[in-house]
């Protein structure tokens, strides 16, 4: 259904699979991670596959999204944890502000791996000859 749905977009392939990161970050603002990965990955992975993408450039961006997707406000996991060992000085909304430069930066990082597929495919491809 999922597959039907994206071929009846018309969009070009590329963005498909940026559609897919959106999606995947916005839901990394209101749930957990794990669910992100249960939801996405089986409906995700095997359109980008049959797009003629890498699976293991795929799978590392649903891992930096989901690196993403703890640090996000407000459900981030990583900032409730963070919140706990703060002084109690330190309020929420100091580590929500603290939290931006690092979450631009994985941004980054996530724009790098997707313009750039060789970062993730080339170690896999000298190991196993691909």
């Amino acid at each position: 259904m999922v597959a039907g749905f994206t071929a009846g977009l018309d969009l070009p392939p590329i963005m498909i699979i940026i559609m897919f990161q959106l999606i995947m970050l916005m839901l990394g603002f209101i749930i957990d991670e794990f669910i992100i990965v249960l939801m996405c990955a089986p409906l995700f992975t095997p359109i980008a596959v049959s797009l003629g993408y890498d699976p293991i450039w795929f799978g590392v961006l649903m891992i930096i999204n989901i690196l993403i997707a703890v640090q996000t406000p407000p459900y981030g996991f990583a900032l409730f944890y963070l919140k706990g060992v703060a002084p109690k000085e330190v309020t929420v909304w100091h580590i929500y502000r603290g939290v931006i430069p690092f979450i631009l930066l994985q941004l980054i990082g996530l724009t790098i791996v997707f313009v750039w597929e060789d970062i993730v495919t080339w170690l896999p491809s000298v190991a196993y000859g691909g």
